[in-house]
């Protein structure tokens, strides 16, 4: 366990000094470096993981670096394209008059001083089911696979050397407090110039979105470093445009301000610049970051949560997920009994045939049809000899 932290604080200490630009000390010896891989590639930092390598070849085998090196080269690729591959889908969707609510916008890649550090995957479109399948169609014609599903919501889809796209027709969050206010997120949303039928959310409401989203998330185990990263670089480019306190206030009808704040201070801890002012605001008890920074470097292995917050969310989201599986499990019975009806049918179809098959094998029977019953033992004990028989 203690290893699991370590290589998690030293992934952030490696994703911290890029970002910064610093010369942050990492010990690269004690690093199992197959486990770093995939949990910088889970956290989607393998890309900035590449750069914080270099000059260290000798510390990191070579099957290890060529992973790395190709999560780099990707971001490289879908950085000079994804600009022109996301204008592509969406004047698609906009000459079909498919409505959609851009949820995410690349603009976040604009906030990485290196442009080769952002992240693969920055656009999430919301649109109705319909609409959902033919944007999904559309996507795959242009050679676009399924990277991750998310069941219930919609998926990622992903092409080489072009930005991946996120599509969901139902927004990824249960319990309905969630549900009620990522509406109202929903109804800020304006036309984006020059579409017509393209919607996207400004910029306090996208904030208000991720950072949501990132609690949600949090409770969840699925809080991902990138995630965490990119708050703080939306909040510290967008907070001139934010009113702050409108901010904390819908954040409250969320039920998650306070743990939202904590994120967002752990966020400036991990990736940001001393001289920035929102650290100079975060609370003096160092142990709530340690519980946050444990959950999350685990994804959930290490929990000694005590913020009500999340404690209240989590259960809320458990219950939710309860509810689920037992609606599942009706569904299935419900299934089961469907195909016994169906077997049994089939097999009454074939013990007693009905007048027009049996009217064909026995003339009889269209000339008197009450004989019906007569002849189904006839047919059934015609049957049972042969079966002898054979």
């Amino acid at each position: 366990m203690n290893q699991l932290l370590f290589e998690g604080r030293s992934l952030v200490g490696i994703v911290s000094s890029i970002i910064r630009q610093d010369d942050r000390r990492i010990s690269f010896s004690r690093l199992d470096w197959e486990r770093v891989y995939r949990l910088a590639d889970y956290h989607k930092v393998a890309n900035i993981v590449y750069i914080g390598l270099l000059g260290y070849r000798e510390a990191v085998p070579d099957k290890w670096r060529d992973r790395f090196f190709r999560r780099y080269q990707e971001s490289l690729q879908y950085g000079a394209s994804c600009e022109d591959s996301l204008k592509e889908v969406l004047t698609w969707l906009d000459m079909r008059e498919v409505s959609c609510t851009v949820l995410t916008s690349e603009s976040v890649r604009s906030f990485y001083k290196i442009s080769e550090t952002a992240d693969n995957t920055p656009v999430q479109i919301y649109l109705d089911e319909e609409h959902y399948y033919l944007a999904k169609g559309y996507l795959i014609d242009l050679g676009y696979e399924t990277d991750e599903s998310y069941k219930g919501f919609g998926e990622r889809l992903k092409r080489i050397s072009s930005v991946s796209i996120t599509l969901y027709y139902k927004l990824p969050f249960r319990t309905s407090k969630y549900d009620k206010n990522m509406v109202k997120i929903l109804e800020s949303a304006q036309v984006k110039d020059p579409y017509e039928n393209i919607w996207m959310l400004p910029t306090e409401s996208e904030f208000l979105y991720r950072m949501a989203g990132a609690a949600y998330r949090y409770v969840t185990d699925e809080l991902t470093l990138r995630e965490v990263l990119e708050l703080m670089l939306c909040h510290r480019a967008w907070k001139e445009e934010i009113d702050e306190e409108d901010l904390w206030k819908r954040l409250a009808d969320f039920k998650i301000d306070g743990l939202a704040e904590k994120i967002l201070e752990i966020a400036y801890m991990w990736f940001g610049e001393k001289t920035d002012m929102f650290l100079m605001t975060r609370a003096d008890d160092t142990f709530v970051y340690d519980i946050l920074e444990e959950r999350i470097l685990t994804r959930g292995i290490v929990n000694h949560e005590n913020d009500e917050q999340a404690l209240k969310l989590q259960s809320l989201v458990e219950k939710e997920l309860e509810k689920e599986k037992k609606a599942e499990g009706k569904d299935i019975k419900k299934e089961r009994r469907s195909k016994r009806f169906t077997e049994l049918k089939r097999r009454l179809d074939w013990i007693f045939p009905d007048y027009h098959y049996m009217s064909s094998i026995y003339p009889a029977v269209e000339k008197v049809p009450a004989l019906l019953p007569l002849y189904w033992v006839i047919r059934g004990l015609r049957l049972l000899w042969r079966g002898i028989r054979g």
